[in-house]
């Protein structure tokens, strides 16, 4: 097994989504996406209790062409969409929607939460969606933390949740619209994360609180999106301290991405096309109830 070397390191830049603050390594001024992955974003904060969940998180608005996938890491996330899904998924769970032809859906912060109060952290991952599948019908999953399949080390300092792909003798129960591995992994100090994934394969690591030392590279400290080269399979990564670590592969789809806000397509015509369809309310129409 060939290490994979480290192409580049993205930090994961302080922005202003609309008011929430989030933090983005993808996509940065130098990187527009790495192929299929288009988008991610961490979000950090609080949730002040006896809040209203109508005035937090981010309302109703379409989507087209891609899969918004929520990570939620602290507290809890309540989506609602036009198509009647609504679930409300805690720590350690994942929703995964692909928006298919058009979606109209909303994430605020569960009822529980904003009546309690508490810390709120999330990630929000976008995942291009092959062309051939960029107009099919929409699809939600949801899963908790316990639903998800998960591998521990023998002396208990790696936990590896499996959301889609294989790990070993474990499959994740989600199927995405193209070639994928999505991994969360736990590590305590000292802890090792191996993998072998083909080169076929784009890789990105996201480190998301202490340093690492990564096999073949050295020392990453933690916020950073650490982008794999594609002349090896094997990944190695061991904890300097507890961290957690987002593991993204996938097999490029190798088309032309035009995107504008929520809509992810081909061409500018579809994205066009998109814009109306969303104003016509051919996407649907969601109405939140609290």
């Amino acid at each position: 097994m060939k290490l994979r070397n480290v192409k580049r390191l993205l930090y994961s830049e302080m922005v202003d989504m609309g008011g929430l603050p989030v933090r983005q390594p993808l996509p940065t001024q130098k990187v527009e996406q790495i192929d299929p992955f288009l988008l991610l974003h961490h979000h950090q904060g609080k949730v002040a209790p006896h809040s209203s969940p109508r005035s937090k998180g981010v309302g109703p608005h379409p989507h087209r062409g891609f899969s918004p996938v929520t990570f939620v890491l602290k507290g809890s996330v309540h989506h609602r969409d036009s198509r009647g899904n609504s679930s409300v998924i805690h720590a350690g769970g994942v929703q995964w929607m692909q928006a298919g032809l058009g979606i109209v859906h909303s994430e605020r912060p569960s009822q529980e939460l904003a009546e309690k109060g508490g810390e709120q952290e999330i990630i929000q991952l976008w995942i291009n969606t092959p062309a051939a599948h960029k107009m099919e019908q929409p699809e939600y999953f949801a899963f908790e933390a316990d639903e998800l399949p998960t591998k521990v080390s023998e002396d208990g300092k790696t936990h590896v949740q499996v959301i889609t792909g294989r790990y070993m003798d474990l499959h994740g129960p989600i199927k995405g619209k193209s070639e994928l591995l999505v991994y969360r992994v736990d590590l305590a100090q000292g802890g090792t994360f191996e993998a072998s994934i083909s080169s076929d394969y784009h890789l990105v690591v996201y480190n998301m609180d202490a340093p690492v030392q990564v096999a073949g590279y050295g020392l990453v400290e933690g916020l950073q999106l650490i982008h794999f080269d594609e002349q090896g399979d094997g990944l190695h990564i061991t904890a300097k301290e507890a961290t957690r670590l987002l593991v993204l592969a996938g097999k490029p789809i190798q088309e032309p991405v035009v995107s504008y806000g929520p809509f992810v397509m081909n061409t500018q015509t579809q994205v066009m096309e998109a814009m109306r369809d969303a104003q016509l309310g051919k996407m649907g129409i969601l109405i939140e109830e609290f």
